[in-house]
């Protein structure tokens, strides 16, 4: 209930500011900054694509997998990434070799506070910078991948009358997307189960498409050499332990207190163990304390595998999280998973990703705070040490992996464009 209302306020909030900036449009354009102008304009007349989504990796990688794709198939398209200044966006899509034009961005508080005054004075400002971009590269096409930097792009495309597309990656609507979703060409979701809910019922058509991802992740294959790189051995069952590219320290404190129950499997099983930067020595510390007397038993552990499609190649089943991403790319490999979702994150998207896998077969769900050390243990030991059941449960994770995501949304946006 408290998501509505707060969904509505905001709402109310877009409609208004869409009809006073449409009065106003001509009379802002003329205050623009011309040299910020000058940066946006092109001169190619090609089809031209602008991408908008960020604030975090969840929201950015899926922008940069369709504008790959994107590039991939029409080599000619002209794509420009826009989002906040001072956000991981700036400095993650020019490394990818795209452009990037900067807006002043903010996100709502949850709550009614006078910070809205600050929050709404950004909004208004990144909006008009928006509308400056839209007016000079006269995008084709404006796709939004979610986060409130998509937000302000999104609304000057409707005010310049460009076509917008959607793409969501939780099996619940972000604010953003459920908001603006009723004006989109078309909406890309990552699992059937968002399409139950009533945020995109206005939209005009919906695509169950899965989250773009990197084509390598799913196409590494699994070789003998990738297990030695890792010191591990392909005669026993890997354990991927990941809890995010900055670690979990939920995770990490439940698997080091499961080491000693493990390490009675040490012939059969074995872990690799990304902890983050921030735990990394002290989860260490604790594999050397906790297998002191089984040093049989193989595991790698690392703050972070740049490759991580190499460690999926040979992963028998993931302990993680349930990010949109993660989710994508775990189904996409195929891999058994038990998901410990992150119980603070907004709309409890983690939770809901989580259980829309688990209810297909593909994943056992231990929430955080409400499982046992020795629930953790005989989970996996029971899906990796049975060959039925982790066969059933492989099965259930290809048959919801989507690892062609990021082609099937380019073609779909290429077949509005041309």
């Amino acid at each position: 209930m408290n998501r509505f209302f707060q969904m509505s306020s905001q709402w109310d909030l877009l409609v208004g500011l869409k009809m006073a900036i449409s009065k106003r449009y001509n009379t802002t354009l003329a205050e623009t900054n011309s040299g910020d102008v000058a940066s946006a304009q092109q001169i190619e007349t090609h089809k031209k694509v602008v991408v908008a989504g960020g604030g975090t990796g969840g929201h950015i990688y899926p922008a940069i997998g369709i504008a790959q794709a994107l590039q991939r198939m029409a080599t000619t398209v002209d794509i420009v990434f826009i989002g906040g200044a001072d956000r991981l966006e700036a400095t993650l899509v020019p490394q990818h070799g795209f452009r990037f034009l900067p807006i002043s961005v903010a996100g709502f508080p949850r709550r009614l506070t006078l910070q809205w005054f600050r929050v709404i004075w950004k909004v208004l400002r990144g909006l008009t910078q928006s509308l400056r971009y839209m007016k000079e590269l006269k995008p084709d096409v404006v796709i939004g991948t979610g986060g409130y930097v998509s937000g302000p792009v999104l609304l000057a495309a409707l005010l310049r009358k460009i076509p917008i597309a959607i793409q969501e990656q939780n099996a619940s609507a972000g604010l953003t997307n459920g908001i603006l979703a009723r004006w989109a060409k078309a909406v890309y979701l990552a699992m059937e189960s968002t399409r139950e809910g009533n945020a995109f019922r206005h939209a005009m058509h919906i695509e169950v498409t899965g989250n773009p991802i990197r084509p390598a992740i799913a196409a590494f294959p699994r070789h003998e050499e990738t297990y030695r790189k890792f010191g591990l051995l392909p005669d026993r069952k890997t354990i991927f332990v990941m809890g995010g590219s900055q670690g979990a320290r939920a995770i990490n404190e439940a698997v080091v207190a499961a080491l000693p129950h493990l390490a009675g499997f040490a012939d059969q099983i074995q872990i690799v163990h990304q902890t983050g930067s921030v735990e990394m020595e002290a989860v260490q510390t604790e594999y050397e304390r906790g297998l002191e007397s089984h040093k049989a038993f193989r595991h790698c552990v690392r703050p972070f595998f740049d490759a991580v499609e190499e460690v999926y190649s040979i992963t028998d089943i993931m302990v993680c999280r349930a990010g949109g991403m993660t989710v994508a790319e775990v189904t996409a490999c195929g891999i058994p998973a038990i998901f410990i979702p992150l119980p603070s994150q907004t709309g409890n998207d983690q939770v809901r990703n989580a259980h829309s896998v688990a209810e297909k077969g593909a994943a056992v769900v231990l929430e955080q705070g409400k499982f046992t050390v020795e629930m953790l243990v005989e989970t996996l030991t029971n899906i990796l040490l049975d060959q039925n059941t982790h066969e059933q449960m492989v099965a259930a994770s290809r048959a919801l992996g989507k690892p062609h995501a990021s082609d099937d949304i380019a073609k779909s946006i290429l077949s509005y464009m041309y």
